[in-house]
């Protein structure tokens, strides 16, 4: 396997008294989804905003292609390539796909000594990546608004792998969708791995981790409880370790005796 593009060594994120994050190592190399699952309140959000630089860790380390990193703001992560699609997407339903795709990093003309949009090309583009992801769009003057919810995430994706991802970051992006929509996403992450990037899938459903994760790490209170290849581990057993796994064991039959 390739070099990690991005390695998380040990990271510890204090919130004055709160420890968020108690030394969690996590990384992803080129070509791999790498799949970080946990209940509510496991330090998920805390850890993509880590790596993502929304915060600097307390303690721990960054790697970047190799090299020591340090993120100053969202920004400084993502002129390095590391790219995030949040679950809430920041787009504007009325304005079309092309608009929302190149929404400030609009290409430009040269006419008379002044810049102009340059909305041949952008809809050109906008075209040729969604068809790269297996979305025939009616045009690229279509609203965003009228997409599924499958379709849109792939357009920021396709978006994010356009404008040089070289991690990307998927933040629950199937929480809210359907089946037909969750397959789309499903098969959207497929074809970014064929690109060489690294794939950083946040998610609590087993099932959908499992039909496109490599690896596999399991985050509960900020701690890792572990980190398993592709078939390395089982649905159940992943499923346990997410649950809760002794702790709910040990629960049942306390809740058994006080239904009785």
């Amino acid at each position: 396997m390739s070099d990690a593009i991005i390695q998380m060594k040990n990271i510890q994120k204090h919130f004055g008294s709160v420890i968020a994050l108690a030394g969690v190592s996590v990384d992803v190399f080129p070509g791999e989804c790498h799949c970080l699952l946990g209940d509510n309140g496991a330090g998920k959000s805390t850890f993509i905003k880590t790596m993502s630089g929304v915060h600097k860790p307390t303690a721990g380390e960054i790697f970047f292609e190799g090299k020591p990193m340090s993120f100053e703001d969202p920004r400084d992560a993502m002129e390095a390539g590391i790219a995030t699609v949040h679950q809430h997407l920041a787009m504007i339903p009325l304005m079309s796909v092309s608009r929302n795709f190149f929404m400030g990093n609009e290409p430009v003309k040269k006419k008379f000594g002044i810049n102009f949009l340059d909305q041949q090309k952008a809809d050109e583009i906008t075209m040729q990546e969604m068809r790269k992801m297996g979305i025939n769009l009616r045009g690229p003057d279509q609203a965003v608004g009228t997409l599924s919810g499958g379709e849109r995430q792939t357009v920021a994706i396709a978006r994010a792998v356009y404008f040089g991802a070289k991690v990307l970051i998927l933040d629950e992006p199937t929480s809210a969708l359907g089946v037909r929509q969750t397959a789309n996403v499903l098969s959207t992450v497929h074809k970014v791995r064929e690109q060489g990037i690294g794939v950083v899938f946040i998610t609590h459903n087993v099932r959908h981790a499992l039909a496109v994760g490599d690896r596999f790490t399991v985050l509960n209170r900020g701690q890792t409880l572990g980190t398993a290849k592709r078939g390395e581990i089982e649905y159940d057993e992943l499923h346990d370790m997410m649950a809760g796994g002794d702790e709910l064991a040990k629960l049942v039959p306390e809740l058994g005796k006080q239904a009785q």
